[in-house]
């Protein structure tokens, strides 16, 4: 419960940012219901990457200082529940490629070690394995998203952990499952075929590339891929979309269930600039990074399209979010940066982007869960926070597996220097149960918006509504302010038949609920 001291503080705050205000407007086709926002849009990243896994998700079964099942920590798998998180990437990344399952099966103390060379050159023991991950997604009640070792590895060791992990019968890998523990298969249906394949998954060309697609794709599967597997085809950078039309082009489309994006929001490779101490530039050439996401999505569907009109295959953005130095003191191979506001803009304005194409954009993985980049959870030692983008993506959960409402978006412009861009984004849905959802974002810096959003062909008696903001951009949560940013309820909404009035402050997310 919000003390009234807080909810005082709130309204106060929310008053002083409306001081200077814009007008914008919404219209949304309320009975326009079209396509299903998948909730596999709202997925999560765990790679071996830092504190993510070991120190993050899994502190040991030895550990005495941290309630835990397997290992694995209780209050991580509670936080994730609440934010109802459809499925986890794992193993990598980067680390995917030189990853070999089998060293991560059996008894702990027999497992080698291994150097993680991507990520800091640390030793690792193993010990957090393919068992390990399975049963931690069965407490999440999320779908596992196996990233296969294409770089490294062999189609032979891709087909025996595809065996290992959902083979029923009698097989050499499911006798060796069995023998681990497990008697019954996980049934694991979604794989990533390589990662990067462009880069750190082995500096392939697309044609390369394509024919080993359809090398490891034959034979993890059979004629008709009775199996159901979804197997992804590591996809392009940004706006690389000769790559995208090079695998289009030369994979079968009844061997492709999806092919993956990769974009991250981020100044500059060589100077990406501090994750909290930032000023107004580097907060507009990121929100600037984030927006372009859209158009990275309608291009690279657009390719997509012309290969497979019918829309069988899922542009899936497996990775994405805000990438900045790490924390002053920290491992650099570690990618631990803070999470602000700015995080919050990111998360707001990617998700509706991914909403609004729910056409094509059937899955998206955040990058990453836990301790590293824009992570939803910050950990130290016994300690857990939960950051402002976990907020959103808490949040947002209302959309999953609702149906998209189309909208149109006349927004005024976020303007710095010469530059400008749209300060307002929204996505709407209606869910199972009759409940319609908007969700509204401003990215404006210091202008709040009147925003009047018309619900065209809608009837409502009730409109609710929740808002995440501060009194800073460079605000954040810390282990001794866990809660400095938080959802409050939001009052700065208005019905009247079918048009809502809301009063939306600078650097604002506000998902409203209408009955």
């Amino acid at each position: 419960m919000l003390t009234r001291k807080l909810l005082l503080f709130i309204a106060f705050l929310v008053f002083a940012k409306l001081a200077n205000s814009q007008t914008a407007t919404v219209t949304v086709a309320a009975n326009g219901a079209s396509y299903t926002i998948n909730r596999n849009i709202y997925g999560h990243f765990a790679e071996h990457l830092g504190h993510c896994i070991y120190g993050g998700f899994y502190v040991g079964d030895s550990s005495k200082t941290i309630p835990n099942t397997d290992g694995v920590r209780n209050d991580i798998i509670d936080a994730l529940k609440k934010l109802k998180v459809p499925n986890l990437r794992w193993p990598g990344g980067c680390f995917a490629d030189t990853y070999h399952w089998k060293d991560g099966i059996g008894p702990k103390d027999k497992r080698p070690s291994m150097v993680n060379k991507w990520w800091g050159g640390v030793t690792e023991d193993n010990s957090f394995g393919t068992n390990e991950f399975l049963n931690m997604c069965t407490l999440l009640g999320a779908s596992p998203y196996l990233s296969a070792n294409i770089g490294s590895g062999t189609v032979q060791e891709m087909s025996d952990w595809v065996q290992y992990v959902n083979f029923d019968g009698k097989s050499p890998m499911s006798d060796l499952r069995k023998a681990n523990g497990k008697e019954k298969p996980w049934k694991v249906n979604i794989w990533g075929i390589g990662n990067e394949a462009w880069g750190c998954g082995g500096n392939m060309r697309p044609e390369y590339y394509a024919n080993e697609y359809r090398k490891y794709a034959t034979f993890i599967s059979d004629w008709e891929n009775t199996g159901g597997l979804m197997r992804i085809a590591s996809g392009a950078s940004d706006a690389d979309y000769a790559w995208t039309e090079t695998l289009m082009k030369n994979i079968p489309l009844n061997m492709l269930g999806g092919v993956a994006m990769h974009h991250y929001s981020v100044i500059e490779w060589n100077k990406k600039g501090p994750s909290t101490n930032f000023d107004e530039q580097q907060y507009f050439t990121i929100m600037k990074q984030a927006w372009l996401m859209d158009e990275l999505v309608t291009k690279h569907s657009a390719v997509m399209d012309k290969y497979d009109p019918e829309k069988k295959v899922a542009l899936v953005v497996d990775e994405w979010g805000g990438w900045y130095d790490v924390e002053p003191g920290t491992n650099p191979g570690f990618l631990y940066q803070q999470n602000t506001m700015r995080d919050a803009m990111i998360a707001g304005i990617t998700l509706n982007i991914f909403n609004n194409h729910a056409d094509r954009v059937r899955m998206a993985n955040l990058a990453q869960a836990i301790n590293v980049l824009q992570a939803v959870i910050l950990t130290d030692k016994e300690k857990m926070i939960l950051t402002p983008t976990y907020h959103v993506m808490e949040m947002y959960n209302v959309h999953q597996d609702a149906k998209l409402l189309p909208l149109k978006v006349q927004s005024p412009d976020y303007v710095f220097g010469s530059d400008k861009l749209q300060a307002v984004s929204a996505s709407a849905s209606i869910d199972s149960t009759g409940k319609t959802h908007v969700s509204l974002v401003n990215i404006d810096s210091k202008n709040a918006q009147t925003i009047t959003v018309t619900m065209d062909g809608g009837k409502y008696s009730s409109i609710s509504g929740r808002i995440l903001t501060s009194d800073k951009l460079q605000n954040y949560n810390s282990f001794e302010e866990p809660n400095k940013i938080k959802p409050a309820v939001f009052k700065g909404a208005s019905l009247k038949s079918n048009v809502i009035t809301v009063q939306l402050p600078a650097f604002s997310v506000v998902v409203l609920e209408l009955k």
